[in-house]
């Protein structure tokens, strides 16, 4: 199991990566080929970095 990120900028820079793959994985569909299941997941890895952030903003930080 990954230890917690507690640190701020830390917390920052992993949504960051997270909305930027989900970036790049929106950018790569192609409009005329998306089926739901390809919508589902991108609908999916918004529920999952909206959950991510939840839980940063629940956990106590560090200046580290």
């Amino acid at each position: 199991m990954s230890k917690s990120i507690t640190n701020k900028d830390q917390q920052v820079t992993y949504l960051k990566e997270r909305l930027q793959i989900f970036m790049e994985v929106l950018d790569a569909i192609d409009p005329e080929t998306t089926d739901l299941e390809d919508i589902d997941r991108l609908i999916s890895m918004v529920d999952d970095i909206e959950v991510k952030m939840d839980h940063f903003q629940q956990r106590p930080t560090t200046e580290d």
